[in-house]
This record gives structure tokens, C-alpha cells and sequence, in this order.
């Protein structure tokens, strides 16, 4: 059996909306246009922008609370994974309020830029994450942006007690979830990683100091 790969893979697996792929492949296109500028994404992976990075971060989007009402993105760089799923939501009508943190004024430029041309929703915060007020998230995401149990420290303060993180965690998260079960105590499932056989997605709950 083929295994599609690239946006035929990602539109395959996700089954998606045309106008949703219409807004991802803008999304793209503006991703090639800024890259040189402002190195969002590292140039060995603009040709794996689909699996590496539409894909990694879309697969977050069915592991979400139904319900959640505001989602907080942490680190948001290019946009993954909290632009991706912003899009994701807009296409099926959801109504979950999104927050990209963002510390890098360029790459909250390009976020803007992105969320207006392709008509999607986002509130963006251009500060670090320890200045930004209590955003009570029902989800959490962070991807590529810290070690476990820093993230764990930016979410304490972001957190709707009864929300839950969802960070994608390459091949060391077993590592990582021991180094932060020093500090921490926290519910945690691990599920599978569509990318990368060797990465898992973390999802945390109930997060207290040791």
C-alpha cells in the first residue's frame, strides 16, 4: 500500500475542507515568501514543510477537550502548532479562542499577517510568556520551545485547573517527564506521534508542585 506523503498526506489524513487546504496552502506560500527574511523554519525542512510541520502539528487537534474555550500557544514561532489548529478550527466553525505567545516582534508580524490573509481569529501576545497575564487556557501547547518541566512552569500560571497541555516531545520525552517528576507531580498520557516513530504527544492534567 503507498503511503502519501506532503500535502497529499496531510489532506488524505486529516480530510480536511477545500477551503481549509485553500487557507493551509496560503499559509504555505507565505511561509516560503518570509522564510528568507526572518529564517522562520530551517531551510532542510522547507521541502518537508507538510510532514515536518503542518502534519506534527495538526495531529494535536483531535486529542483536544471538546469544550475547550481558550487555547493558549506557547512559543509560537512560525505558527506550529497553534496557527495550524486556529485554521483547523476556523474550518470546522469552532469556537475556541486562540492565543499565540510570541516573544520575537518579526515572527508576530508574520503571525498577524498569516491569521488576516487567511481570515482566521487569534489573539497574538508579542511579550515573553512569564509577562503575559493569567490566560486560564482549557489547552496548553508548546512545540520545540523548552524542557518538560520549564514548560510545566509556564503552564502553572496558565492553566484552567481543569485543562490539560499538549506538547510533542521528540525521542528523549521519557527523559524529560523523569527530570520533571523531580519538581512536579502531574497526570500524563503519552500517546503516539504521527511523524516520528520515536516521539510521543504528552498530555498533562492536574499539574502541582513536588
Amino acid at each position: 500500500m503507498t503511503v502519501l506523503t506532503g500535502r497529499e498526506g496531510f489532506e488524505a489524513r486529516f480530510d480536511v475542507s477545500r477551503e481549509t487546504m485553500e487557507r493551509l496552502d496560503l499559509y504555505a506560500e507565505l511561509i516560503a515568501r518570509w522564510n528568507p527574511r526572518i529564517n522562520l523554519i530551517s531551510r532542510k525542512t522547507e521541502l518537508e514543510l507538510w510532514d515536518r510541520h503542518m502534519t506534527d502539528s495538526a495531529q494535536l487537534w483531535h486529542l483536544r477537550p471538546e469544550t475547550a474555550g481558550i487555547w493558549a500557544d506557547f512559543g509560537s514561532g512560525a505558527g506550529f502548532p497553534g496557527l495550524v489548529l486556529a485554521v483547523l478550527c476556523a474550518g470546522e466553525g469552532g469556537s475556541t479562542q486562540f492565543h499565540l505567545v510570541e516573544s520575537d516582534s518579526r515572527k508576530c508580524a508574520f503571525l498577524s499577517t498569516v491569521a488576516r490573509e487567511c481570515g482566521v481569529p487569534v489573539s497574538i501576545h508579542n511579550a515573553r510568556i512569564e509577562a503575559v497575564a493569567p490566560l486560564k487556557a482549557e489547552v496548553i501547547s508548546a512545540r520545540a520551545l523548552a524542557p518538560l518541566p520549564q514548560l510545566l512552569e509556564f503552564a502553572e500560571k496558565h492553566l484552567d485547573p481543569e485543562g490539560i497541555c499538549l506538547f510533542p516531545k521528540g525521542e528523549t520525552v521519557h527523559k524529560e517527564i523523569e527530570d520533571a517528576l523531580r519538581l512536579w507531580q502531574f497526570d500524563c498520557r503519552t500517546h503516539p506521534s504521527l511523524t516520528d516513530s520515536r516521539a510521543a504527544i504528552l498530555e498533562i492534567g492536574a499539574i502541582r508542585r513536588a
